[in-house]
């Protein structure tokens, strides 16, 4: 009779994974969102007129609210007082919000309207100070559609933001004493999805039918954020259940302390960690805002005639297919425990990408072939966690991780326009760079992250990842600002958005990565004299 009551949801397997991924589909529709305008920035240009700057200030506006009114940590507050189900359904309503003004902003609907003259007629700010002019997400000269489209994005950011922590939360409430690890692998394999799902239907949709319009992108971004409000609202039900069962409050992090903060800042160790986080995600998530519109300056892409098969709608389905089954098999072949099973997997998963790679270039767009970034990540991610947990050199991968960074940035600066005239090699390089990429960043989450507890006291460490996630957001909304800046100051005025020299803007980013590697390396260096294990393995045998 006692093991009857015991018996919950979170002791069947189904129902766990279940929930899990609800969560994570939540968190795959928000990546998409996060990046819908990425691959159609050259037609945001053409038709709406948002220039590099101006492009670069509408996504660098996503984490305004966090960093400057401080909402990352109003959403950890909100977490803990209400726990994980409230601010999930919360999360998920407040991107809703945002999506939909960002869509009418864009939308044929706003033009010529009041707001839209008001929007025309104020927030024309200051824009050519060096640092603070990028900050802010308004400047003189923006179109109105992009201040409106700002504003909505800052919403948006704010309910992502929330949602992330949320996630991981509930992954934890959900899997405690179980496949935690392979559930948090699991949910930020599918939410990377999101970035090549994105790269692969945005272009698709705008440019659907006869006459090409960006809200239909967005729209579709739209439809996918309601999706992952409904995941929330029965993941709602779920955890209501749970807790039921259970008869347990929910779990509760310590909450953000400003007291903390002392004890936090005075660590050099911290800071170190905290420098790298905010050096590499600047130089890879502003990126994938403008990797497509620098691909389709650099490559000779050779568009696929129409009438034929390669530029028949359905092949863009036939290509997503494909591209799930190569991070499917790639990200199993990581727990298959059967040699044979393994290797067929990986097989499998390799054969896929080629063809994959293939079709991207016969279709000729640079959608597609970025679009190959995050598979590779997929696939190593597990790898690379396990390697630390069980053999350790995480301050040893993080120097791998900055220069793989920087090569891979100097490539797209240098060695890609050196291809010009030649689709197939510069096709080749480029998707060999992008998963090089892409495999770089896989070295963030499996070696950096868990490196903050042997970094801080125990009981600070809710605080430490606050203030790292802090830091890491004043980076993501600064660089995209400034990426827009020096192609704009690099350009002649009116160049096509075809046409731009990316060669400065991939300089900074690739000097972000040489500060990384510096960075990391005095971090081995402190690791080695204070003995903080950055080296050594999590797991003690």
């Amino acid at each position: 009779m006692s093991q009857a009551i015991q018996k919950t949801l979170r002791d069947s397997a189904a129902m766990r994974w279940t929930a899990l991924l609800l969560l994570a589909l939540a968190m795959f529709c928000s990546y998409i969102f996060m990046d819908i305008l990425s691959p159609i920035k050259d037609l945001m240009q053409e038709t709406r007129g948002w220039d590099s700057a101006s492009f670069g200030r509408m996504q660098g506006a996503e984490v305004f609210l966090n960093v400057y009114v401080f909402f990352l940590i109003f959403a950890g507050i909100i977490l803990d007082k209400m726990g994980v189900r409230f601010t999930a359904v919360l999360s998920g309503a407040v991107m809703l919000v945002g999506g939909l003004i960002k869509w009418y902003a864009v939308s044929d609907a706003f033009i010529g309207t009041g707001l839209e003259a008001w929007f025309t007629n104020n927030l024309n700010w200051n824009g050519d100070l060096p640092i603070i002019g990028a900050i802010l997400p308004f400047c003189d000269g923006m179109p109105a559609s992009a201040k409106l489209a700002a504003c909505g994005f800052m919403i948006f950011g704010s309910g992502v933001e929330m949602a992330g922590i949320t996630v991981s939360r509930g992954i934890v409430k959900w899997f405690k004493g179980r496949e935690t690890a392979l559930a948090m692998g699991s949910e930020m394999a599918l939410a990377r999805l999101g970035v090549a799902t994105c790269m692969i239907f945005s272009p698709y949709f705008a440019k659907l039918g006869s006459q090409v319009s960006v809200s239909r992108s967005v729209a579709f971004g739209v439809v996918l954020l309601c999706i992952a409000l409904i995941m929330t609202i029965v993941y709602f039900f779920m955890d209501k259940k749970l807790d039921a069962q259970t008869g347990e409050a929910e779990e509760k992090d310590d909450p953000f302390k400003i007291a903390d903060l002392g004890k936090i800042f005075t660590s050099l160790g911290f800071w170190l960690v905290a420098l790298l986080c905010v050096l590499y995600y600047s130089a890879i998530f502003p990126f994938q805002k403008y990797a497509v519109n620098m691909l389709q300056c650099n490559l000779t892409l050779n568009p696929a005639e129409e009438g034929t098969f390669w530029a028949d709608s359905s092949v863009t389905l036939i290509q997503y297919i494909i591209m799930l089954v190569v991070a499917i098999c790639a990200f199993a072949s990581n727990f298959s425990k059967k040699k044979n099973l393994k290797y067929g997997l990986m097989t499998i998963a390799a054969i896929t990408l080629v063809v994959y790679c293939y079709m991207g270039y016969m279709r000729g767009t640079a959608e597609t072939i970025f679009a190959v970034f995050p598979l590779l990540a997929v696939a190593i991610t597990p790898i690379l966690g396990s390697y630390v947990d069980h053999k350790g050199k995480a301050a040893s991968m993080l120097m791998l991780g900055s220069i793989l960074l920087v090569i891979c940035h100097l490539t797209f600066a240098f060695i890609l326009p050196a291809f010009e005239g030649n689709a197939v090699g510069g096709t080749i390089v480029a998707y060999v760079t992008i998963l090089v990429l892409g495999a770089s960043f896989s070295l963030v989450p499996a070696a950096l992250w868990p490196s903050v507890p042997k970094l801080v006291d125990e009981k600070i460490i809710g605080s430490a990842y606050a203030a790292i996630f802090w830091i890491q957001n004043i980076g993501l909304g600064l660089f995209p600002a400034l990426i827009g800046m020096v192609l704009n100051n690099t350009n002649p005025e009116g160049t096509a958005a075809h046409e731009l020299d990316y060669t400065w803007a991939l300089i900074m980013l690739a000097a972000l990565g040489i500060a990384a590697l510096l960075i990391s390396i005095y971090l081995k260096a402190v690791d080695k004299k204070k003995g903080y294990g950055l080296e050594e393995p999590n797991i003690k045998e």
